[in-house]
């Protein structure tokens, strides 16, 4: 990107510096007029923090991407996996928007197994970003993994920033990605089988 942001397979390729991340809790817990240094604080930026960050950022890490090795398959018929549950950072506010994936996929001669779906959702999911961007990521990441003929994401999340701060309303917010074409009744199936999961 030009503007100098991180991609996920670009210059974000990196471990955490964890001693950064420390220290700028550190300067964040003093800010708010906190004391760092206090019993139940140093653990706070001293470890758990930098732990949490490791963890809620592996999206950026190719490295941390999980193999989508394909099987042969003669068949076309539409792949549906839903009730993924995911996690992922708002890029405006630094707070959790977590929820549930479904994810549909007409197959091109080759099938992934259900568990990678569901791996590649979460390492999707592990960076800053925000709903819209993450559901057109899934579908186009997975189009290009899988080597699919179409796939359809749907995303459905709860967003912290808006209901711990702001409007504090608890709502859910929907998205759809589309990469290549379902067809009507491939669209149908994909509808009826998130509405079973709900």
């Amino acid at each position: 990107m030009t503007d100098g942001t991180p991609t996920p397979d670009t210059d974000a390729q990196h471990d955490v510096d964890r001693a950064q991340v420390g220290h700028a809790t550190r300067l964040l817990l003093d800010a708010i007029g906190e004391n760092p240094e206090r019993d139940g604080l140093v653990d706070t930026w001293e470890r758990r923090v930098p732990d949490a960050y490791e963890e809620l950022t592996r999206g950026y890490r190719e490295s941390e991407k999980p193999t989508m090795r394909t099987f042969e398959s003669e068949g076309d018929d539409l792949v549906v996996k839903t009730g993924i549950p995911f996690y992922s950072l708002c890029e405006h506010h630094l707070l959790p928007f977590h929820g549930t994936a479904h994810v549909a996929y007409r197959p091109d001669g080759a099938v992934v197994g259900l568990s990678k779906l569901v791996r590649y959702v979460k390492w999707a999911s592990r960076r800053l970003t925000i709903q819209e961007e993450l559901t057109r990521d899934i579908a186009r990441g997975l189009a290009d993994e899988i080597g699919a003929d179409a796939v359809a994401v749907q995303l459905s999340a709860t967003h912290l920033c808006e209901a711990m701060r702001g409007v504090e309303a608890h709502t859910t917010t929907t998205s759809r990605a589309t990469v290549g074409e379902l067809d009507d009744d491939e669209r149908r199936r994909f509808r009826d089988a998130i509405a079973a999961d709900q």
